[in-house]
């Protein structure tokens, strides 16, 4: 049996780490190993005094005298993981070059961290630089009383019945893709599409803007900085921001066009308060409960770039898996279209469907569970702890991965099949057990906003379309920012009867 007890900590305390944190954002595995690559070319090796051999965690088979896992980790992160996992148990001790690295994976373990001991792991910030680069200081960067402030005025922006209001806007843009596809005959990369139409639902719910010429133009400057941020998080070497590279220019130009989009609606609501019915406004309108206080226009910059930026690929990315999915897998695709020809009939859906649509939800968290956006989440014990039985040294590296978790062979049986049955009593799951929204009190703010987006978006289009995944085409996830088809999810459409 699984010894969960906790001791009291010893009283040496380790220097805490970075305390900026991330949300989902912040789980990067690349950044972390970048950061040790980093310090071991330096020479920069922070060693604590060792703890027992008798109560460490067991490590996995195959480390380098040097290295540790690192060369692995690098390699294939989402293939380490789930073998770390599976040789050792569900506490797993790696070094990862100077660094020691714990990976927790079961459940159990997973409510300790993230809600029932949550004061005692922090957050470490791997690629914080990046991040704050593009977002500022929003929601996923921020932390500490300024990170719960924005929270509790960001919160209201996001009620049930203000984002089931936005409900209609997510169809007509999905239905507005659907029109493409109807023309088309050669194949097309549905990645690309999904990023393309949750970035306007994003714009139009987030910000009040119809698409336009300029829509082209922010789309292409949201993916050059998503893109250009997984790049800086892989580099072991980057040259400053401030050096005129033609790198460090394009980034800092793409970073402008949004900045001016953003900066410029915001002006136009401050002259016209109470005209606009979207998340921006919502935001502009809302005070501090406790302070009265709300946010001036480089808070509101900083949220709405978040929300711009990480908002929209997480739901895009989802849809991905969930349309791969489906490919693979005819006999799903035909009970999800049997569940939208009796509860839609054919007619686009609305919000007021999402409840009927139970099939339809089970789909898409299934292919969540499968492929978690936010692959993995950053801890580190603020001094020795136990945790499952073994002592974690204070300032050490914690992971948990929802990519490890949603495959635990003592929680789901088959654990690699796609069985949205699965879900058919969403009560009986465990939070910690599937938790692609992260978990505790930092779980995502925009839960209820995504699982309606994504449930109204492939209803709309599963009972249009089926996509036929074109043969040979190679389709394996990347473990960047987030869990991402690394060459695209390449179908054809075939329009339904």
């Amino acid at each position: 049996m699984m010894n969960t007890t906790t001791t009291t900590p010893r009283r040496r305390e380790a220097p805490v780490p970075d305390r900026i944190e991330l949300d989902g954002a912040e789980g990067a595995f690349r950044p972390f190993l970048v950061e040790s690559l980093r310090d071991a070319l330096g020479g920069v090796i922070h060693r604590e005094p060792a703890i027992p051999r008798s109560r460490r965690a067991p490590e996995p088979s195959g480390a380098d005298p040097l290295l540790g896992h690192l060369r692995e980790g690098v390699g294939d992160p989402l293939t380490a993981f789930l073998r770390w996992r599976a040789e050792v148990g569900d506490v797993a001790r790696m070094r990862l070059g100077p660094t020691v690295v714990h990976l927790v994976s079961h459940p159990d373990l997973v409510r300790e961290v993230l809600k029932d001991r949550h004061r005692e792991f922090v957050k470490p910030l791997y690629g914080r630089k990046n991040l704050a680069k593009i977002l500022g200081n929003g929601l996923l960067v921020s932390e500490g009383d300024f990170w719960l402030r924005q929270r509790r005025i960001a919160q209201p922006a996001f009620h049930k019945k203000r984002i089931d209001a936005f409900g209609a806007r997510m169809v007509i843009a999905a239905e507005a893709l659907g029109d493409e596809w109807a023309s088309r005959d050669a194949p097309f990369d549905v990645a690309r599409d999904m990023m393309r139409v949750t970035l306007r639902i994003v714009q139009e719910t987030l910000l009040g803007a119809e698409p336009t010429q300029d829509s082209d133009r922010i789309f292409d400057s949201v993916s050059y900085l998503i893109a250009a941020m997984n790049q800086r998080f892989r580099r072991v070497i980057a040259p400053p921001e401030s050096w005129p590279t033609p790198a460090n220019l394009r980034f800092a130009r793409h970073r402008e066009v949004l900045d001016e989009t953003v900066a410029s609606i915001i002006r136009q609501r401050r002259a016209r308060p109470g005209e606009g019915d979207d998340l921006l406004s919502m935001l502009l309108e809302t005070v501090d409960e406790e302070t009265g206080e709300s946010m001036d226009d480089r808070q509101l910059r900083d949220e709405v770039m978040t929300i711009f930026l990480a908002g929209h690929e997480t739901t895009a990315n989802a849809l991905s898996w969930t349309f791969y999915l489906l490919g693979k897998h005819p006999e799903v695709a035909r009970r999800l279209r049997e569940e939208l020809r009796a509860v839609l009939g054919g007619r686009p859906p609305t919000a007021d469907d999402y409840r009927a649509l139970e099939y339809t939800r089970m789909v898409f968290s299934e292919a969540m569970r499968l492929y978690p956006p936010a692959w993995i989440l950053a801890r580190a014990p603020r001094v020795d702890t136990e945790l499952g039985g073994y002592l974690l040294e204070g300032g050490s590296r914690m992971f948990i991965s929802p990519w490890v978790v949603h495959r635990h062979p003592d929680v789901w049986p088959d654990p690699e099949g796609f069985d949205p049955e699965r879900f058919r009593d969403p009560k009986a799951i465990d939070p910690f057990a599937f938790f692609p929204f992260g978990g505790g009190r930092r779980m995502c703010i925009g839960q209820g906003f995504a699982m309606l987006e994504g449930v109204l978006i492939l209803a709309s289009l599963a009972q249009r379309f089926h996509l036929e995944l074109v043969p040979g085409h190679p389709v394996a996830p990347e473990a960047m920012v987030t869990l991402r088809p690394k060459h695209g999810v390449r179908v054809v459409a075939r329009k339904l009867a």
